[in-house]
This record gives C-alpha cells, sequence and structure tokens, in this order.
C-alpha cells in the first residue's frame, strides 16, 4: 500500500491537501469561473434573440431551442429552481431536465408535449423580472447595452447555480495536467487504447484519460455497463495479460461532500474486482478536503490513494 496503511501520516497530509485546494482555490478559481461567465453571457444575449428580447416565448421557440429554459428559469423573479417550474406549470416529471438536456421527450405524445410547454412558458412570462428586462414593461425594444447589462446578470444567476461544476471541471482538468505532466517526463506515451480489445492488451509504457471499462452490474450477473476511469496507465514493465493501473482524480471543496459521496468509489472498485478479480487495483487522485472518516472508509473497501501534493508517490506504483 502507498498511503492507505499509514494513518500515522493522514492528519498531516489531510491539512497539507486542504492548504494546496485553498491555494488554487484562491489564484485560480476565480479565473475559471470568470472566463465561464463570459461565455454564459454571450449564450444568454443570443437566448434573448432567439425569444425576441422575451416578448415572443412561446413552445416552438422551446421546440426548435429546447435548452433555452435553462435561461428562461434565471430570468424570472425569483429565479426558480427545474422542480419548482415543474410544480408550478403542473408539468411532468422530467420534461424541464430533459429540455434543458437540448432535446424533447421523445415518447410524449404531441397535445401532451404542447401543453407542457404551454404550461411552462405561462410560468416563466408571469414571472418576468421587469426589474432587468426594463423594455418589457416599457413596451419597447432595447438597445444593445440594456440587451448586455440583462444578459450579464442572468449569467451571474446561471454561474451561480452551477459554480461548484465549474470549479470541480477546472480542477480536474489541473489534475489531470499534472498527471500527463508526471507521465511523459517518465517516458510514456498518450495513446487511445481501443475499444473493442480487453484492457489486459494495452500497449506497454502508455496511459489514457477518461477510458470507459466494461463491468458486470453488482446485482445483476448478466449485464455490463461501461464505468469511466480517469486515467488507466500501462507499465513498461507489466508482464503479459496484465491490468493497467486505474487512477480516479477526486479534489473537493470542503469535508461534508466528500464523505456523502465516498461509496461512489467503493462501488467502483466492487464492481471493477467481481468482474476482473482481486488483481485489479483503483488507486485515488486526491486534493482537498478529504479527512480522517474518508480515508478509513475507502482504506476498508481496499482503495489506495496518492496525494496531489505528493505526486512523486506514483512512482510507488512500479512506473
Amino acid at each position: 500500500m502507498i498511503n492507505a496503511d499509514k494513518p500515522f501520516l493522514w492528519k498531516k497530509d489531510v491539512a497539507q491537501s486542504v492548504d494546496l485546494y485553498n491555494k488554487w482555490f484562491m489564484e485560480f478559481a476565480p479565473e475559471a469561473y470568470r472566463v465561464t461567465r463570459i461565455e454564459t453571457t454571450k449564450q444568454v444575449e443570443q437566448g434573448l434573440k432567439i425569444l425576441e428580447d422575451l416578448t415572443n416565448i412561446s413552445p416552438e421557440k422551446i421546440k426548435q431551442h429546447p435548452s433555452i429554459v435553462s435561461v428562461l428559469r434565471m430570468c424570472t423573479s425569483p429565479p426558480i429552481a427545474r422542480d419548482r417550474l415543474t410544480g408550478l406549470a403542473y408539468a411532468n416529471g422530467s420534461i424541464v431536465k430533459t429540455l434543458e438536456e437540448g432535446k424533447l421527450p421523445k415518447r410524449m405524445k404531441k397535445e401532451e408535449l404542447e401543453r407542457n410547454l404551454t404550461a411552462i412558458c405561462g410560468v416563466i412570462i408571469k414571472l418576468l423580472d421587469k426589474d432587468i428586462f426594463t423594455w418589457l414593461a416599457e413596451g419597447k425594444k432595447p438597445n444593445n447595452e440594456e440587451r448586455y447589462r440583462a444578459s450579464s446578470i442572468v449569467a451571474d444567476r446561471l454561474c451561480g447555480s452551477v459554480a461548484d461544476p465549474i470549479i470541480k471541471n477546472a480542477q480536474e482538468q489541473r489534475q489531470l495536467k499534472l498527471i500527463d505532466d508526471f507521465l511523459q517526463k517518465r517516458g510514456y506515451v498518450k495513446l487511445i487504447h481501443p475499444s473493442d480489445k480487453p484492457i489486459t492488451e494495452m500497449k506497454k509504457g502508455t496511459y489514457s484519460f477518461r477510458m470507459n471499462i466494461p463491468v458486470i452490474l453488482e446485482n445483476d450477473n448478466d449485464k455490463k455497463v461501461n464505468i469511466p476511469i480517469d486515467v488507466v496507465i500501462q507499465r513498461k514493465n507489466a508482464k503479459d495479460v496484465e491490468y493497467p493501473i486505474l487512477i480516479e482524480c477526486k479534489s473537493a471543496g470542503d469535508f461534508t461532500n466528500t464523505n456523502k459521496r465516498r461509496k461512489e468509489e467503493a462501488t467502483k472498485i466492487r464492481q471493477l474486482q467481481a468482474t476482473y478479480g482481486k488483481e485489479i487495483k483503483l488507486i485515488l487522485f486526491l486534493c482537498g478536503y478529504f479527512d480522517s472518516g474518508y480515508l478509513g472508509y475507502e482504506a476498508a473497501e481496499g482503495l489506495d490513494w496518492v496525494w496531489e501534493h505528493r505526486i512523486e508517490d506514483m512512482d510507488k506504483l512500479g512506473l
């Protein structure tokens, strides 16, 4: 084991990991948020133009641009969550989520879809925030400055509602870049492994990001599903028909969230070992708020980890 069997190091490592995450957050997270906000503002502006500056919120427009519903939810006073919009419109359960994914419900009858969309439009129109969209009360067309100002406010609301995913994605990209640099310096080559070949046939001295690996479901031995693995590495000195090293990148900005989600990794390792045997290993690459409760749980499940602040521990994997 690398760290899972060394609880005497955990307290110090947790403190260093928290410090590293906080330092990154203060220096880089605002930039990640700013870039996303700029792009989101452009998307909102485009949405306003599609909806003729909110004077044409109709089922037809939503059919043409389903994902625009996520913008419309942030145009109301107060902004409303998906479930709240569904309830106020007495709409079918998952229709708002489906629309925001850019799709129309496939199995819904035409009349039912029309009823749902009409109800959604009615709720949005009634709750539009006219303090932001001043031109609606004045009955005039907005100028570019007014439209940009309103788009910025809606973009702030949108980014606020997805702030955690924005930060998580930026941190994940950073972790992958660190591993990429680490492996490149050791002569490893990034190479996509063919999906139709077993993972044991992965070329030695190569690695891949975001690889889907088939596993058997825990309670259904006949059904296989693909689970995504962040990093898959086949060692240079691997034996023939040897399983590659699997790594999951994990970062967290608070202790509560990690303890809520700690079962996810445990489920993955159980599925992997049920499919491939105890020889296959899943390593966690950690940065942030992972306390002793989280670490103890994962260690008990047979998981080991490498801390980002001590990435050189990866060499202990036999790279």
